[in-house]
């Protein structure tokens, strides 16, 4: 892990290494060497801010991304009043764009009032060469821009940018390089997420994530596992697997290991309580991983699985390689194997060429599934993508009505399908203390259902019992069992 590294015996007179992460730790001693010299001055060490924007791979960067600029010596700032400001971007959707330029608008203004305050730009957007451009034509403020392929280099760029006072701007079209093994500050003590691969082969035609994220490339088991005992020895007792699509995990291994293997070794892993994973894709998902789930005493029973349509029609058009039967299918086989398994999905409204007659196929997958949860999103345009230029682009007040018809359907359905364990006795993992109400904690079931009951702080990152008092619909409120 990455605190073999001790920055105090790297010499920085000498060349940078060129092995990583062994340059990374080179360039972030350097940068300390800044951040000492600006509390010489100012009294105080510099503040940093990162707003992550996007999925859960992203997020897992930006715990990267503080816990290299914590090595390095900035103190945690709550908002963008910072010496140093980093929006880790997504560009799923066009809304995701259209925020980042807003709030570039917001950091113009506080950097004319604090000039020496410095502004970076990574993740997803950055890797579209068309909004790259727009940053360095009209937000010459920026200081620094790099993108999804090489996160690992932010102590590099930030030292460049300081040395050379000028825009440092580093985009890379794609790579086969894996770089971890670097500092990370984790939201949760004990919970954690793991990167298993990184990248998409997919191309569905609405999706621009394998542009941006590039081709498939899969961590070696051992690393991941390595990874995985470190974490549990520091505390943590849950970890989620990251993915564009972990069902794809191991396929360009020198020695190909299947997803379904991968899960056995982490189950293996002494004193891991918990295993959840993220993204799965429908025509991927094999027999083989569902018997894991199915034997699996930490696998928790949880299955996120995107429909994005219940249309044939319009999943062959998303080049989504399954129709509305297989996926039905496909649940059938899930739910015979673990009764209990909490389903939730991603759901597209508006695809080009969708029609009134599959909205309703739409409509009919989620009555007959009955998702515990749905994420519902109106179709984004995306450029470079497939779909972008297909004819019949669906009419927004149309789109509109759908997705809310679908909303209304989701929400009944999920109120119903999350009260289902009323009055039992379950394990929770409990997260945090309840906002809310004072004297209470907050957890998750294993089906990731949040449960509120009256619980000391002592208890945050442990497992606990609780009996399910009352449904709210979409959490419960229950007290410890005796």
């Amino acid at each position: 892990m990455y605190n073999e590294f001790d920055l105090d015996k790297i010499d920085i007179n000498v060349e940078p290494p060129i092995e990583e992460p062994a340059r990374q730790y080179y360039y972030m001693t350097k940068c300390r060497e800044w951040v000492w010299e600006f509390e010489q001055k100012n009294g105080r060490r510099p503040a940093a801010f990162i707003q992550t924007f996007g999925c859960q791979m992203n997020a897992r960067d930006s715990e990267k991304l503080t816990g290299i600029l914590e090595t390095i010596g900035f103190c945690k700032a709550e908002d963008e009043h910072a010496e140093f400001v980093l929006y880790n971007t997504c560009t799923v959707r066009e809304n995701a764009n259209q925020r980042v330029y807003g709030r570039l608008g917001y950091l113009n203004a506080l950097k004319k009032k604090n000039p020496r305050m410095l502004i970076a730009l990574c993740g997803c957007m950055m890797q579209e060469p068309e909004v790259v451009e727009k940053i360095k034509k009209s937000y010459r403020f920026v200081d620094i821009i790099f993108g999804t392929h090489n996160i690992f280099k932010l102590a590099e760029l930030l030292w460049q940018r300081l040395k050379q006072q000028k825009m440092a701007v580093d985009l890379w079209e794609d790579t086969s390089l894996i770089v971890e093994n670097l500092p990370a500050e984790r939201k949760y003590p004990f919970k954690s997420g793991v990167n298993i691969m990184f990248g998409c082969n997919n191309f569905c035609s609405y999706c621009i994530v394998p542009y941006v994220r590039g081709r498939e490339r899969s961590r070696k088991p051992q690393e991941i596992i390595g990874e995985i005992e470190k974490l549990v020895e520091s505390g943590v007792a849950e970890v989620m697997l990251l993915g564009q699509n972990v069902n794809s995990y191991g396929k360009n291994l020198d020695v190909p290991v299947t997803f379904a293997d991968l899960l056995k070794q982490v189950e293996a892993v002494k004193g891991l309580k918990r295993i959840r994973f993220m993204t799965s894709h429908p025509k991927d998902l094999s027999d083989e991983l569902i018997e894991v789930m199915r034997d699996s005493k930490k696998i928790c029973s949880h299955l996120h699985l995107p429909v994005q349509s219940g249309s044939s029609r319009i999943l062959k058009a998303m080049n989504r390689r399954y129709t509305k039967e297989q996926y039905l299918l496909l649940v059938d086989k899930i739910r015979a194997a673990v009764p209990d398994i909490s389903l939730t999905t991603d759901i597209i409204v508006g695809f080009p060429g969708e029609t009134e007659e599959d909205f309703q196929e739409t409509l009919d997958v989620v009555r007959t599934v009955r998702f515990d949860s749905a994420f519902t999103f109106i179709y984004s345009k995306r450029s470079k993508t497939p779909a972008a230029s297909m004819d019949n682009q669906v009419a927004e007040d149309v789109v509109k009505d759908r997705f809310d018809r679908l909303l209304a359907e989701v929400q009944a359905i999920s109120a119903q399908v999350c009260a289902r364990d009323l009055h039992k006795t379950m394990d929770v993992l409990v997260e945090e203390t309840d906002s809310h109400i004072e004297g209470y904690v907050t957890g998750r079931l294993s089906n990731n259902t949040l449960v509120h009951f009256p619980g000391e702080p002592s208890l945050v990152g442990s497992v606990v019992p609780v009996y399910l008092e009352e449904s709210k619909g979409f959490y419960y409120m229950g007290k410890r069992a005796e």
